[in-house]
């Protein structure tokens, strides 16, 4: 990536007083899981966004991006949810959010450039907002933990946004470390790494950027959320998290419809392979984590209903060109597969990706391999 001062100067015509960085993110296994306060299991991307800032006394925050065209600015007098055009949606929240909790934050100029694939499902938006939270209180001289980061741009999300987002990609972004799975308790927010030594083990994670434009998600995902809050209710419990696998059978049989019963079914069974996953990786048995991980796609795809053809797809062509495990990373609707396949398959499965989707007439993928890779940090 280019320097970020130097694309600032470029851009303002002064230099920068900070730069901060943050990661995209891939979730291992555990999905739909945080809102419901359960268990998940991500690793930071090497791919990373950053964004430059500068000092401004006037109240304004003018925000441009290399990705999109045009300056978008706001004034941080009366700053509220809707007040703000899409272009700026996401650092206004961050902003936002600091100011709501009683944080001093001035004007500045910001630029942000990512490597992150967009609308890929990585987490480009938690990063965004990670950055920016980062970046307004670098300039004024405090800097928030990292789990406090994750929760002020949850924040942001859910209350400016509109998003009604878990703190799983958050918290990936902000925690995650070179080399290991974030092992996240979404009710206690306890996090541990746990070993993923892909090279040690002779293992690739092969990553499927299907480039399927994501549909209806935030509508989709909020419905999901809801049924599972609802179902919790009738349940008698906080949360979904609190009906285990050893329970679940008695737990269904409570509910009233079948759809309500498959997003239980998909929660409950996801929490489990979350905490298998973490067993055998501290075993040393990541060949066995494979399975898993098609379960949890079989899962997403019949019980919750997030999969989509070109996923779908991807998944099967993975398989059967070898690959351990595959499944859908991220909200769902499109997005990426990730799949384990030794290191020797990397080259015939990411082929075999190509020949299905040129079979089926849909778009060229992106493939790559990913490393687990360092959480966000101030980089001048």
């Amino acid at each position: 990536m280019t320097d970020p001062a130097q694309q600032f100067r470029e851009a303002f015509g002064r230099s920068p007083d900070g730069v901060w960085a943050a990661p995209g993110r891939i979730n291992l296994i555990g999905e739909h899981t945080d809102y419901n306060d359960g268990f998940a299991l991500p690793i930071a991307l090497p791919q990373r966004l950053t964004a430059a800032a500068g000092r401004r006394d006037d109240g304004l925050v003018r925000v441009r991006s290399l990705q999109f065209p045009g300056v978008h600015e706001f004034s941080l007098e009366g700053l509220a949810p809707g007040s703000v055009p899409d272009g700026a949606l996401y650092q206004a929240g961050a902003v936002w959010a600091l100011l709501k909790e009683g944080h001093q934050v001035g004007g500045m100029d910001l630029l942000v450039n990512s490597t992150i694939p967009t609308g890929s499902g990585l987490s480009t938006s938690a990063a965004l907002c990670c950055a920016t939270v980062l970046a307004a209180a670098g300039l004024q001289g405090f800097e928030p933990s990292p789990a406090e980061v994750a929760r002020l741009a949850q924040r942001a999300e859910n209350d400016f946004v509109g998003m009604p987002c878990g703190i799983m990609d958050q918290s990936a972004v902000m925690l995650a470390e070179r080399g290991r799975a974030l092992f996240l308790d979404c009710r206690s927010l306890e996090t541990s790494g746990e070993p993923f030594d892909l090279a040690a083990w002779g293992l690739s994670l092969l990553v499927v950027d299907t480039r399927a434009p994501r549909r209806l998600v935030e509508g989709a995902y909020a419905e999901r959320r809801a049924s599972c809050e609802e179902a919790a209710r009738l349940l008698g419990v906080a949360a979904l998290r609190d009906v285990g696998a050893d329970t679940l059978g008695a737990a269904l049989e409570r509910l009233p419809d079948e759809r309500t019963r498959a997003r239980v079914r998909h929660v409950v069974s996801e929490n489990d392979r979350v905490l298998q996953t973490v067993e055998l990786l501290r075993a040393g048995r990541a060949r066995e984590v494979g399975p898993l991980l098609t379960a949890s796609h079989r899962s997403l795809r019949d019980d919750y209903e997030v999969s989509v053809a070109e996923v779908d797809t991807a998944v099967e062509a993975v398989l059967s060109a070898g690959a351990l495990g595959a499944r859908i990373t991220g909200g769902g609707f499109g997005g990426c597969v990730i799949a384990l396949v030794d290191a020797e398959r990397v080259d015939a499965c990411g082929e075999a990706v190509r020949v299905a989707f040129a079979e089926r007439g849909f778009g060229s993928p992106e493939v790559f391999t990913a490393l687990p890779s360092q959480g966000a940090r101030r980089l001048l």
